[in-house]
């Protein structure tokens, strides 16, 4: 039999091209799991300084490599993902791992149970590698808000890789792992794709169950996937889409709405399709906007025109009220879903002395939760308060209802929006800490996928003058995804690698 495929001048995460090539490879002898886990194994251990993982499943990912190596000896049937190495986000559940939120008030918590999303990837026969690195309870834009520190962009190391799920960006994007799963908000999977130069991908509300993923605002969330193609996004969405007895919103697909795979080479779905794309030059022109990443999608989307695609410009009025009502909104439901980490229920519970109850909670929450939890959970508490519930929850809840209605009738008559992911490239580590509201508005183009609860992903097409990695994003209707994939793989054909 041949010998592991191994290169001592370009090893195998630098040849990985998509999943489908490494069955081919693994099947012909030409590659092992074992050596493959060993290659990422490397890999880790050589970028540690990225603190891309809170925890590595080392000896455990390469006992299951073995495992299936031996299996293939015997049956050459695959499971869909049979050796795909894959990372996970620190507020994912995985039976018998930790996980903690990046957060101090679950530090050495275990879980007793998996995630739908994860025990599905495990049914065909994927290997966890570890946990990744997150902003605590998922909140925060750049992934400096971890009781394990903050994360550095692989791209430059001086940058933030974007948040929540900065980690779990930067596995994928420094070759750590094959593909990996992160959470999604109001952004956190997309923008900090879009930060690393990678492909970050938010499916429909209720596509992917949430049993098993630590709640931050629970009619938002959603589990996201990185990669570097679209086809192996597609092929995890395949395993881990559908409905799931224990999450009453994740939602039954309807055939036509299936996720397929096609074939390396093959065009990918309606490729050849004149799509109909709106934008909406409210968030084009916007003055919080980079010139040079409005300049990029604007040339893209003439390009498009000149192509036979159909690209409206649409208004959008309701643009700067989606900060205000996704923030009023997800803090009101984190201020409830955090209420359980009390230190009697769940969580760390203080050493100090305590004279009477109220004392013990404030001080096993205060000494648990980060400043940014904190700040997040006190504006939930304040805006379900009496006296202010109806000025500030009820009028949120009515933007919520107007985009959704508005976003129903532009996807009417269009097939997608096209929208930026961030108004800037990757910033400077410590440059928005000290100012959380220029923090939360760098979320204006990404919270409106959650508000409205449609599926979104980000590419990564262009290249700043300032040497970072920019992109743009996609936003199609409710459980089309397959449209979502189709103009994806195009404007990937057509624009990746183009610079101003």
């Amino acid at each position: 039999m041949p010998q592991p495929f191994i290169n001592t001048h370009q090893t195998y995460f630098a040849l990985f091209q998509n999943i489908h090539s490494y069955h081919e490879q693994l099947l012909s002898g030409e590659q092992t799991c074992v050596a493959t886990v060993q290659e990422y194994l490397q890999t880790i251990e050589a970028k540690k300084h990225l603190n891309a993982f809170t925890e590595v499943f080392g000896e455990e990912a390469l006992e299951k490599a073995a495992r299936l190596d031996e299996q293939r000896k015997h049956n050459k049937q695959l499971g869909k993902l049979h050796g795909v190495v894959v990372a996970i986000k620190d507020v994912i559940c995985y039976k018998d791992h930790k996980v903690t939120a990046a957060s101090k008030i679950l530090e050495g918590f275990t879980s007793v149970y998996n995630a739908t999303a994860v025990q599905r990837l495990l049914d065909e026969e994927a290997i966890v590698i570890g946990s990744c690195n997150c902003d605590e309870f998922a909140m925060g834009s750049t992934n400096e808000n971890s009781s394990y520190g903050n994360v550095l962009n692989a791209a430059d190391e001086s940058k933030v890789p974007g948040g929540s799920s900065g980690g779990s960006a930067v596995a994928v994007q420094a070759n750590m792992c094959m593909l990996s799963l992160g959470s999604d908000t109001g952004g956190s999977v997309r923008q900090p794709a879009d930060f690393c130069g990678i492909i970050g991908f938010k499916p429909t509300y209720g596509r992917i169950s949430r049993y098993g993923l630590i709640a931050y605002a629970s009619s938002f969330d959603q589990i996201g996937i990185f990669s570097k193609n679209i086809m192996d996004i597609q092929l995890a969405l395949s395993v881990m889409e559908g409905p799931d007895e224990f999450d009453s919103t994740a939602v039954e697909i309807a055939a036509t709405a299936k996720t397929s795979v096609p074939e390396p080479g093959s065009e990918n779905g309606q490729l050849k399709k004149s799509f109909r794309i709106a934008y909406f030059p409210e968030a084009l022109h916007h003055a919080s906007l980079d010139p040079e990443i409005s300049s990029s999608i604007q040339t893209s989307l003439d390009q498009l025109t000149a192509e036979g695609h159909t690209v409206t410009a649409v208004d959008f009025d309701l643009l700067d009220y989606v900060v205000p009502a996704y923030y009023v909104l997800t803090t009101a439901e984190a201020s409830s879903n955090l209420s359980r980490f009390d230190g009697v229920r769940f969580g760390h519970r203080t050493a100090g002395a305590v004279n009477e109850l109220t004392e013990f909670y404030r001080n096993s929450r205060s000494e648990g939760f980060g400043k940014e939890v904190q700040r997040r959970i006190l504006l939930g508490t304040f805006v379900l308060s009496s006296g202010y519930y109806d000025a500030y929850f009820s009028k949120a809840q009515q933007v919520r209802r107007l985009l959704t209605d508005k976003t129903a009738s532009v996807f009417s008559g269009y097939d997608a929006i096209i929208l930026p992911t961030s108004p800037t490239t990757a910033f400077t580590i410590g440059e928005k800490t000290a100012d959380p509201i220029a923090m939360y508005l760098a979320d204006i183009y990404t919270v409106f996928a959650n508000l409205t609860g449609v599926p979104g992903i980000s590419l990564p097409l262009f290249k700043h003058s300032n040497g970072m990695p920019f992109g743009l994003q996609v936003l199609t209707n409710k459980q089309d995804e397959v449209t979502l994939f189709a103009l994806s793989d195009l404007l990937m054909k057509r624009f990746k690698g183009s610079a101003n």
